[in-house]
């Protein structure tokens, strides 16, 4: 079976979203995790402002260039999308993983 360009793509998105993550050998308490939630929740209302800007250029770039996006305007939102998960699954408590700048950027 050939894999597509798009699945190769989404594999590699996939586990960047649930690969290996190294969790803190001690959880925060829960002032701390409260801290954390709250400087999260500032950081991706952020990431939805910079999401809407970068929408409204790549839609720009597409209309002059015959449709093609910009390949890294495209792969800064895969990224930006990436660290929203992260950032969600901390938030939920579906991970003690901390979301940038407190653990990688990968």
């Amino acid at each position: 079976m050939v894999e597509t360009m798009q699945d190769q793509d989404e594999a590699k998105v996939e586990g960047r979203i649930h690969g290996e993550q190294f969790e803190p050998t001690e959880p925060d308490n829960m002032l701390q995790r409260l801290i954390y939630m709250i400087l999260i929740a500032i950081m991706i209302s952020l990431a939805q402002t910079v999401l809407g800007a970068v929408t409204v250029i790549q839609f720009i770039i597409m209309l002059i260039n015959n449709k093609t996006p910009n390949d890294r305007l495209a792969e800064f939102g895969t990224d930006l999308g990436i660290w929203v998960a992260k950032a969600a699954r901390y938030q939920t408590a579906a991970s003690n993983v901390k979301p940038w700048p407190w653990s990688e950027l990968d």
